[in-house]
């Protein structure tokens, strides 16, 4: 006699959490447990080449270590000094451009804005080599159209320190632009023609229709956008990275505090104190974002 064969079914009240398990399981391994083990690192003194058993907790030595080094607060007023060089000019030229785009084009918008949009998704390393290139004091091209425009003699925008601040900068700014011009079409999108007809029938020109209604209707997505401009800046590390080797540039220029953090965990083996300084560049990210906000507050 056989015996009918019993088919194993899941409860339907746990089919949603069957269904995002992939996402949980992988957050947890590769977002959580960095985070957690991080929080831990920072308490303990650790060179990972003896194990994990070589871990001794030091409290918050490693926290003041972060607080007096002179090279910590350095390269964060160079991270500071990037961001707002590079985060600024992305938002004053990204919106009255996307504005132009969103009156000027109508069936080739799309097209003109995945042209500006391509640098944000172009490989990083290819960026800086590309941008190496153009630096270059020899054989650069900024340098001979400077010297065929203008005379100037060739600039050594890689190897002196002010000069070098400003080619990180326009590397930053060149590659992001794209990425807010495409927020700010998106929500130009959401705007009712309603408004642009009826200020027209009240006769306001393009002057009074971008004050009195694109730009306050653009408030959310320009505090969406300033906040990531702040978030990522205070994170930056590829492009100034690439662009100068991994150190630094001279007198240490754009070495910014993600670079910093990286060279003392991998080249330092100073793994607790570059999980301190992590949290506190945390702080400040959290302090900076907590600003943009209030600045941005409806009064």
């Amino acid at each position: 006699m056989t015996h009918p064969r019993r088919s194993f079914r899941i409860p339907a009240r746990w089919t949603p959490y069957l269904l995002i398990s992939p996402f949980l399981i992988l957050f947890a391994v590769f977002g959580l447990f960095p985070l957690l083990f991080s929080a831990w690192m920072a308490f303990q003194s650790w060179e990972p080449t003896s194990g994990l058993g070589s871990m001794q907790f030091v409290g918050l030595e490693n926290f003041s270590f972060a607080l007096q080094d002179a090279w910590f607060w350095k390269s964060l007023r160079n991270t500071m000094w990037l961001a707002l060089a590079s985060g600024l000019p992305q938002h004053l030229v990204a919106l009255p451009l996307a504005v132009f785009i969103h009156s000027r084009f109508k069936r080739l918008r799309d097209g003109v804005a995945g042209a500006y949009f391509l640098p944000y998704i172009t490989s990083t390393v290819a960026i800086a080599m590309m941008f190496t290139s153009l630096f270059s004091t020899d054989y650069g091209l900024v340098n001979a159209v400077l010297g065929g425009v203008f005379g100037m003699e060739a600039t050594p925008w890689l190897t002196q320190p002010d000069k070098l601040k400003v080619a990180a900068a326009i590397v930053v700014f060149w590659r992001y632009v794209g990425f807010n011009l495409m927020l700010y079409l998106a929500a130009l999108q959401t705007i009712p023609r309603d408004l642009y007809e009826a200020a027209t029938l009240d006769g306001a020109g393009p002057w009074a229709k971008f004050w009195r209604i694109t730009l306050p209707s653009l408030r959310p997505m320009i505090l969406f956008g300033v906040t990531l401009s702040v978030i990522g800046g205070l994170q930056l590390f590829e492009e100034p990275f690439i662009l100068t080797n991994g150190n630094g540039g001279p007198d240490q220029t754009v070495m910014t505090s993600a670079i910093y953090l990286y060279r003392l965990a991998f080249d330092f083996n100073d793994f607790g104190g570059a999980a301190a300084m992590s949290w506190v560049l945390c702080g400040v990210v959290v302090v900076m974002t907590l600003l943009t906000n209030r600045a941005f507050k409806e009064r």
